[in-house]
């Protein structure tokens, strides 16, 4: 059992499982235009596990980035996979609306139904790139 509290990191190691975080290529594009390294998206995703994020429902998180000039829209599958799928300028736009935001939380829904071999199919079509590994850090 699980105390109340834990991080969702702990969760997935008492569940047997570590985190993957990837980024879609269109995040990947955007991150390297705002010149947002890879480091830096596996440290905030550490922070979004402590609960350093807007959760806002449904596995969407909104996380601040590169000194508080971003924010990055990230999708989780029950904190075993973490997926970078939207940046946007803070001086550009305050929030995302409430459309997309369902659109969101649908495509979490999509991702928690891929199977193994689906997410390695996207990583080798360079859909989703693969930034960290809780095995490999």
């Amino acid at each position: 059992m699980v105390a109340l509290g834990a991080t969702l990191k702990n969760v997935a190691i008492h569940a047997g499982k570590s985190e993957r975080i990837f980024k879609t290529a269109w995040f990947a594009k955007a991150a390297r235009k705002a010149h947002i390294p890879d480091e830096e998206l596996c440290s905030a995703i550490q922070q979004v596990m402590l609960g350093q994020a807007d959760n806002l429902g449904g596995g969407v998180f909104k996380k601040r980035l590169h000194k508080n000039q971003y924010r990055s829209i990230v999708l989780t599958r029950a904190g075993c996979y973490w997926v970078y799928e939207y940046l946007f300028a803070k001086q550009d736009r305050a929030n995302i609306e409430d459309h997309e935001l369902a659109d969101y939380r649908k495509l979490v829904r999509a991702y928690a139904g891929l199977t193994k071999h689906q997410v390695n199919q996207l990583i080798r079509g360079n859909d989703w790139m693969e930034i960290c590994n809780g095995d490999q850090t």
